[in-house]
């Protein structure tokens, strides 16, 4: 009898552990998702931010969809965001590889599309140390300033010969930020070169329109060959060799200057003097500097401005709230000619303000998607490797859980409030959080704290007709949350 059980128990071991197993995965669960159809899955209930918003509501912080044939993961909370974006950091900090992505920025080798690995990392090391970081941006002060001025003088002229026009803000605010980005990027250039901005301008929106359009590589893999087959990638190829032939021009500028000197006070200089560094432990090619390149100059602009925008917008519908800034603005810089960064530091109504345009209008409502390395738990739900993930930051900036009168401009909010934009409070995240946090973040919020600053120090701005009314805060479809309409506005200098 004691032969026969020793000889049961390893099949006994064999069934105990066969039982738990199957218990164990019963126990694991998928997120709830809406319901599917044949081949394409969710793909018709697939839409904006505010329609994976509704969606959320109604199946929970954490959705499954089946988008074609891409298993993907919605996130619509600041608690399953911090899952994502801190916990487990490391699994989810990959990105997918999309149709635009692949064709525009070379294959993915520019940063913000990167695969998650040693590329990615020295990529964002280098535009960190030359470009985005905190002490670069300080350097860079002086020419900041210059600008700012430069573009006040430019709203005075235009006051002074026309003082009952308004003005296009949205073009405006634009050209202000590609200048910013063109003197940080390429060091002196040429005001007059005709047609840049506009140039500029035009390319940006052919990727909103790029990557925000349907793609059927996106959601089908496998059925990639058909775009090529059928001639679907054209008008992305086409984009692509206008960008690249901008950017090479650059490159060949740089490489023929007179002095035939590289110097590091501008970031195309830097690349270039980067290319034969055997620190770097791979080679830095042209095609991996015109990638950054094209990230710095269309993402560094595009989301810039369109802050700017929304802000110099609310400020227009709440003439409240610009006396109330020009209020600390008297106290600080009152006599001055202009604001200055220093003067900055004290301004806690203008951060507040920034903050607030920040969370009922992020840049990129829903952050760049990103993509698991491994399986995963999350909230007690099986994520499996190889699911894209969408996190709604919008969703999120105006969760009433967490916000009062969350549709509401109310800078005010913020004056007693510790939460932050940098990464470390998930309930405000427009920069994104963890390993692909933009690291332009600082870049751009000095930039758009010295320009409101002073188009608030300067001038009186005024609806034209004075109806409110105009003011349309609609948000235009696209990757972007821009404005529908234009922004026109009415400047009177102050003083």
């Amino acid at each position: 009898m004691h032969s026969f059980l020793l000889l049961l128990a390893p099949f006994l071991l064999l069934l105990i552990l066969s039982i738990k197993l199957v218990l164990s995965k019963r126990s694991v669960r998928s997120p709830p998702s809406p319901w599917k159809l044949p081949l394409i899955g969710n793909l018709h209930q697939f839409g904006s931010h505010q329609i994976l918003h509704k969606l959320s509501k109604k199946y929970g912080p954490l959705m499954f969809l089946k988008l074609g044939q891409v298993p993907t993961l919605l996130v619509s909370s600041s608690q399953m965001a911090k899952e994502i974006m801190k916990t487990h950091d490391h699994i989810f900090a990959s990105r997918p590889v999309l149709n635009a992505s692949r064709i525009i920025l070379y294959k993915n080798r520019d940063m913000a599309f990167a695969p998650y690995g040693e590329y990615y990392r020295q990529m964002r090391k280098i535009s960190v140390t030359n470009l985005l970081s905190m002490k670069r941006v300080q350097l860079f002060h002086a020419a900041r300033k210059e600008e700012v001025v430069h573009f006040v003088n430019k709203i005075v002229s235009h006051a002074s010969s026309h003082p009952l026009e308004a003005l296009n803000m949205s073009h405006m605010l634009f050209c202000f930020t590609n200048d910013v980005l063109c003197r940080a990027i390429l060091g002196e250039f040429s005001r007059d070169l005709e047609g840049r901005n506009e140039m500029f301008m035009e390319l940006i929106e052919e990727n909103i329109f790029l990557f925000s359009r349907f793609s059927l590589e996106d959601f089908f893999p496998s059925l990639r060959w058909i775009n090529s087959l059928l001639g679907l990638d054209g008008r992305a190829n086409r984009t692509f060799t206008r960008w690249d032939s901008v950017l090479t021009q650059m490159i060949k500028e740089h490489e023929n200057k007179d002095d035939g000197n590289l110097k590091d006070d501008d970031f195309v200089d830097v690349l270039l003097s980067l290319k034969n560094d055997p620190k770097l432990g791979f080679s830095l090619t042209d095609e991996n500097i015109k990638a950054l390149l094209l990230d710095m100059f269309a993402a560094g602009t595009d989301t810039t401005y369109i802050t700017s925008e929304w802000a110099m917008g609310e400020l227009a519908r709440n003439p409240n709230v610009i006396e109330k800034l020009q209020h600390e603005i008297n106290g600080i810089a009152g006599g001055k000619p202009m604001v200055y960064e220093n003067d900055l530091r004290e301004m806690h109504y203008l951060k507040a303000v920034i903050k607030e345009v920040l969370r009922l209008h992020p840049p990129a409502p829903l952050l760049l998607p990103r993509e698991s390395i491994d399986d995963c738990q999350i909230g007690g739900y099986e994520i499996p490797k190889e699911t894209r993930v969408i996190i709604n930051s919008w969703a999120i900036a105006r969760d009433p859980k967490i916000w009062d009168m969350p549709n509401e401009f109310v800078p005010e909010r913020f004056l007693d409030n510790s939460i932050d934009f940098k990464g470390q409070d998930f309930e405000l995240i427009p920069f994104g959080s963890g390993r692909r946090i933009c690291p332009g973040m600082g870049f751009a919020v000095n930039n758009i704290e010295l320009l409101l600053a002073n188009l608030i120090h300067k001038f009186e701005w005024k609806l034209p007709d004075d109806f409110v009314s105009e003011v349309n805060m609609a948000e235009a479809p696209g990757i972007t949350t821009r404005m529908t309409k234009t922004l026109n506005l009415i400047p009177k200098p102050r003083f």
